[in-house]
């Protein structure tokens, strides 16, 4: 991590170790030490980042128990050597997908997540990767994302206007618009690529 984010690998270290200590501390005391602990995590990347106190701690401070990374699935969705994109209401493109619903596996998310952004029912052929989210894409979160990456095939379907995206189009590799960085880059794109073009394809793992 680059030295002008390392404040931000102290806050999530400081909240993760605060949430643990809240959720399984037993003495009162100690308990009211991690809520100081943590609501200080929140004020640093408050004071770092420019957002709301309320904002962060809604982001930040929310869940209880151990923390683990949150799960976000992009669907790689091919017709011919062309990746299907979605188009989001601010202008940029992504693969569809989003965050796991707690009751939902990650197929079935990826199969809602497309249905939901792009209309078509597809099915989940095969796992192109799993990525430690702050490792490829800007800008770092102060929480960790696991990134699943599947490639599927389309049943059917058609797009149905949403709230989140306006439309899809399907892409060549060599003319790709403007991505949605925080979600997928080109680097990410080209795995995709790579998976598809190969037969006997290794799911990558961070």
């Amino acid at each position: 991590m680059d030295q002008k984010e390392q404040w931000l690998e102290w806050a999530v270290e400081l909240q993760s170790l605060a949430q643990a200590g809240i959720f399984y501390g037993k003495d009162p005391y100690d308990r009211e030490r991690y809520e100081r602990i943590r609501e200080i995590a929140a004020e640093m990347v408050s004071c770092k980042s420019g957002l709301s106190l309320e904002t962060v701690k809604h982001l930040f401070c929310s869940e209880v128990g151990y923390q683990t990374p949150k799960l976000d699935t992009r669907a790689a969705i091919f017709q011919g050597d062309r990746i299907l994109l979605v188009h989001e209401a601010n202008g940029t493109w992504a693969l569809p997908g989003g965050w796991v619903d707690v009751n939902v596996s990650v197929a079935e998310n990826t199969v809602k997540e497309v249905k939901e952004e792009a209309g078509l029912d597809v099915r989940v052929k095969r796992v192109i990767a799993v990525q430690d989210r702050e490792k490829h894409n800007q800008p770092v979160y102060a929480y960790k994302v696991c990134k699943i990456f599947l490639q599927c095939e389309v049943l059917g379907g058609a797009f149905v206007p949403n709230i989140e995206t306006t439309g899809f189009d399907y892409f060549g590799l060599d003319e790709l618009p403007r991505l949605a960085e925080e979600k997928n880059n080109r680097e990410q794109i080209e795995m995709c690529f790579q998976a598809m073009r190969s037969e006997n394809w290794e799911a990558w793992c961070d």
